[in-house]
């Protein structure tokens, strides 16, 4: 699945350059706290006080990579991957049944098209819409801060992830 190996971060570059090389550092994070964990082991609610799983922090960041990248910069329209429940919330963190696999190809798929996104883009400035009609939400965002915004969202989650490998199998570490 993945060689536990992560991008070196650009320290001397333009901007573009850092900005995704210390993004991709934080999605390899990601896949590197879940290397060589079983199917259960991903999906194990770890911490007794939250039910927060590696495996659904790996389907919602796939949800995080599509809205931002897929929707908002690109304007697609593309639904979410897992399905919403009666009241309308994704269910990307309710993982019992879920296939590990078929959630890390999901994940991986939409960060390729996420890159081919960035890398498409002319420059930063690039804006893109985000509008929600029921929360009466209409707001432009730039590829600059959208790409700020996952380097924030993926820390945060890696934070997370950190703490339930620590608990699944004591393994620790950056």
């Amino acid at each position: 699945m993945y060689d536990e190996q992560r991008t070196v971060p650009v320290q001397v570059g333009d901007e573009r350059a850092t900005l995704t090389s210390i993004l991709q550092y934080q999605r390899d994070t990601l896949m590197m706290k879940c290397a060589g964990l079983t199917p259960e082991q991903v999906r194990r609610k770890a911490i007794p006080t939250t039910g927060i799983t590696l495996l659904g922090l790996v389907r919602h960041l796939a949800e995080v990579e599509r809205g931002w990248f897929r929707n908002v910069v690109n304007g697609e329209d593309i639904r979410g991957y897992w399905p919403r429940d009666e009241a309308g919330r994704g269910t990307e963190w309710e993982v019992g049944g879920a296939d590990p696999d078929e959630a890390f190809a999901v994940w991986e798929r939409t960060c390729e098209l996420s890159r081919a996104i960035v890398d498409g883009a002319a420059s930063l400035d690039v804006t893109g819409r985000y509008v929600d009609e029921a929360r009466q939400i209409d707001a432009t965002y730039s590829l600059h801060y959208v790409l700020t915004h996952m380097i924030e969202e993926y820390a945060r989650h890696n934070g997370h992830a950190d703490l339930l490998r620590e608990a699944i199998d004591g393994t620790t570490g950056e």
